[in-house]
């Protein structure tokens, strides 16, 4: 309500800049520091013609500059309620036919295939650790993508799409998405998630330091007890965007073990869930792809 408000900045104006030459220092020592790495190194995933871009946007504090690349960005549980609310709201009726039908319900749509989106089968299905996983298996039983993302933008279609018959190996292909799932589950935890995830990396890279650093003073229980927290429960989002943010600026192996350590014991690591029985596997759905 007042008249006048002041606002103060910090950063420096351009005239202080063109004295200081702060952002030419900066990527004058990063070149240095390249040509000492080596010349195929870079700092800067975009350095080369524009490669000054990021250093300006570093400069001038660009939101998001830090954060993970954007398909890791993709909170696909929250893109997929969206997608879910949305319907629901165009017709009201789909919910609580959606909601009645069945495990194991499938059904075929059609597709135009291309060398990276061929025919098969999209399958949906619930692991022994209640995490939610999606596969595209093509019609030589061959996984085509491991990005949960692509596979359901794949199965998206319009109210009024004709369902059409089922592929003759409809069922032998969701039988080899639910062992090709099975198999990654148990071979890297399942709850890890993503190779490219926050959780993932972290993970496989304090396995290893635990290795590493066996029998020496910087082997503690502590540290492999956070570890195995880490591939028994989920990360918090605290967690996530702050490991994101240090994993992209090149955090050392024994920083990243003093992080998780501090952030296990001020409870913003992981959401502890004692007691949780491993059940069955579960398909819940599944969607051919066909020409016809």
């Amino acid at each position: 309500k007042a008249e006048d408000i002041l606002c103060y900045s910090f950063l420096p104006a351009e005239g202080v800049e063109r004295l200081i030459n702060l952002r030419g220092r900066v990527r004058a020592r990063l070149q240095e520091n390249a040509e000492v790495v080596g010349t195929d190194e870079a700092f800067f995933e975009d350095d080369g013609e524009n490669g000054n871009t990021m250093i300006v946007d570093l400069y001038n504090e660009q939101a998001g500059l830090l954060d993970d690349d954007t398909d890791n960005d993709v909170d696909l549980a929250s893109h997929a309620y969206q997608i879910w609310k949305n319907a629901i709201t165009a017709d009201p009726n789909l919910e609580k036919i959606i909601t009645i039908l069945p495990s194991v319900v499938y059904s075929t749509k059609s597709h135009i295939p291309t060398d990276t989106q061929p025919e098969g089968a999209l399958v949906y299905i619930r692991t022994g650790e209640d995490n939610d996983a999606l596969a595209w298996i093509n019609e030589d039983g061959e996984s085509v993508t491991e990005s949960q993302f692509t596979i359901l933008q794949a199965a998206a279609c319009e109210p009024e799409s004709e369902a059409l018959q089922p592929l003759g190996e409809h069922h032998h292909l969701v039988n080899e998405a639910a062992k090709l799932i099975i198999s990654e589950d148990r071979r890297v935890g399942g709850q890890l998630g993503r190779p490219s995830g926050a959780r993932f990396r972290t993970y496989q890279r304090l396995k290893d330091y635990v290795s590493a650093v066996q029998g020496t003073l910087l082997d503690t229980q502590v540290l492999k007890q956070v570890v195995d927290n880490m591939y028994r429960y989920p990360l918090r989002s605290v967690a996530t965007d702050t490991l994101n943010r240090q994993l992209r600026l090149g955090i050392s192996n024994q920083d990243l073990a003093k992080l998780v350590i501090n952030l296990w014991n001020d409870g913003r690591l992981c959401v502890v869930e004692e007691g949780r029985e491993v059940q069955e596997p579960t398909i819940v759905c599944s969607l051919g792809l066909s020409t016809s």
